[in-house]
C-alpha cells in the first residue's frame, strides 16, 4: 500500500534534508499512528504519502505506483484515491457544507444525482445532515473537522492521511473524530494519523511510526 525505501527529502535543491533515509512498509488496510515532537518531520512525511511532493532521493511507492516511474499525467488520478484531513480544516469559507463535500465529486465528473446521494450519505455518517446548508464559519471546530473528514472520504479513498486532526479540539470532539477515522479503517481504508498527543494511544492502540529530527526511530 505504502512503501518507502531509503527516502530523503529536501525542499530546496541545495538546502538541508528534512527527512533522512526512511525505509518502511504499510500494509493495505492497516492503521498507523505517526508520532514525534513538533519539527520531527511528520507533516513532510504525510506530504510524500499524499503525493504533494516527490522525494529528493530513494523511492516512494503509493497504492502500487512507484513515484520515480510515474508519469506526471497519471498523478491526479492517483491523488484522487488518497484522502487528506488537515488540522486547520481547509474548508472553502464561501461554500456551504454540502458544496464543500460535493466539490471533489464534481471535479471528478460525477452525475449530480449521484453527488447528492453520496454527500448526504457522508453527512449522515458524520452526524451533520442538519448542517448541509450551513457555512463553515457557523460550525464549531469539532463540526468543521467532521466535515473535513467527510470531504476527505467522499471519494472512497484507499489511503487516508490525517495531519494532527485533533490538535484544535477538546477531548470529547477529539474522541469523536478518532472514532470516525477508526471506522474508515474498519471499512478497509489504510489510515495514517499524525499526532503529538500520545495520550490518545492508550484509548486507540495501533502500530506507530515514530520520527525524531527527520529520522524513523521506531516502527511497530
Amino acid at each position: 500500500m505504502v512503501r518507502f525505501s531509503g527516502v530523503g527529502l529536501r525542499y530546496a535543491g541545495t538546502g538541508p534534508e528534512v527527512l533522512h533515509d526512511l525505509t518502511f512498509t504499510l500494509e493495505p488496510g492497516s492503521f498507523h499512528w505517526l508520532l514525534g515532537p513538533s519539527g520531527a518531520g511528520k507533516s513532510s512525511l504525510l506530504r510524500l504519502m499524499q503525493i504533494a511532493v516527490r522525494p529528493s532521493r530513494g523511492e516512494v511507492e503509493v497504492l502500487g505506483v512507484a513515484l520515480s516511474r510515474a508519469r506526471r499525467a497519471a498523478l491526479p488520478a492517483l491523488r484522487r484515491r488518497i484522502g487528506v484531513v488537515y488540522q486547520d480544516f481547509r474548508l472553502l469559507p464561501h461554500l456551504p457544507v454540502f458544496d464543500n463535500l460535493a466539490l471533489p465529486l464534481r471535479v471528478a465528473g460525477r452525475a449530480e444525482a449521484q453527488i447528492r446521494a453520496d454527500v448526504t450519505e457522508m453527512l449522515r455518517w458524520v452526524g451533520l445532515v442538519a448542517k448541509a446548508d450551513a457555512m463553515p464559519a457557523a460550525l464549531s471546530g469539532g463540526e468543521q473537522q467532521r466535515v473535513a473528514i467527510a470531504r476527505a472520504v467522499v471519494m472512497r479513498p484507499a489511503l487516508l492521511v490525517a495531519d494532527e486532526p485533533t490538535g484544535n479540539l477538546d477531548v470529547p470532539q477529539a474522541r469523536r473524530v478518532l472514532s470516525l477515522l477508526q471506522e474508515m479503517h474498519r471499512l478497509g481504508t489504510t489510515v495514517v494519523v499524525a499526532t503529538h498527543a500520545e495520550s490518545l494511544l492508550g484509548d486507540y492502540p495501533a502500530p506507530s511510526l515514530r520520527l525524531a529530527e527527520g529520522r524513523l526511530v521506531a516502527h511497530g
